[in-house]
């Protein structure tokens, strides 16, 4: 007999797998719907065995997020499919773009091209640390920073996550040789903003977010 929370993460899930399908990826993906979910249902046993923090928006706390990697549906196509607060979300990375900033090589990722990023934490303790000082504090609690994809998995997910004083950097995409840093921001219009920001500067509304582990 499946337990409480068993029962809970699996709904979840199916509240996300649902969220994806509403919001037209298997189209983004120029896939059928079926073949969509193909890459998804060997998810649903994994989430059933997780074992992570409970959901807790203030603290900036998630169990789980599924997570559609760009090469699968771009980037710019997912931000596309973004609101918060009615309000569409943007991406401004002059004069790179997304798929410009690679995975850093101390992150591993799943091959497949959806998996679960497990235990996210938006990075509450961190706020106001320089990029290059929180990722110190995220290796040494032995987490690991998010990329790009990762971060907007989560919006996707949880507009509300996004918080106008605890909004979060990705310090595990960047551009090889360069100092900027990925981040997701409410802008002055209130739009929800994939931008970047340079890694040695602190501001006071920035945390950088981290997860545990990624399953597929």
């Amino acid at each position: 007999m499946e337990s409480k929370l068993a029962t809970q993460m699996v709904m979840e899930f199916d509240r996300q797998v649902s969220t994806l399908l509403h919001k037209s990826y298997p189209e983004a993906a120029e896939l059928s719907e079926r073949g969509f979910l193909k890459h998804i249902e060997p998810l649903r046993a994994i989430v059933v065995d997780l074992k992570a923090s409970e959901k807790d928006l203030e603290q900036g706390l998630l169990p789980f997020v599924i997570v559609v990697k760009s090469e699968f549906v771009s980037t710019k196509k997912a931000m596309a499919r973004i609101e918060w607060e009615g309000r569409q979300a943007i991406t401004k990375m002059f004069p790179h773009e997304p798929e410009d900033f690679k995975p850093i090589e101390a992150v591993s990722l799943p091959n497949q091209p959806v998996y679960l990023m497990v235990d996210i934490d938006r990075g509450k303790a961190n706020i106001n640390l320089a990029p290059n000082e929180a990722m110190k504090l995220i290796v040494e609690a032995r987490r690991s920073p998010l990329t790009i994809d990762e971060g907007v998995a989560i919006i996707t997910q949880h507009p509300d996550f996004l918080m106008k004083n605890n909004c979060f950097s990705l310090l595990a995409s960047r551009y090889s040789g360069d100092k900027r840093v990925p981040a997701i921001w409410i802008d002055g219009k209130r739009h929800p903003n994939l931008g970047w920001c340079w890694d040695g500067n602190p501001h006071t509304w920035l945390g950088s977010a981290s997860c545990v582990s990624r399953v597929s």
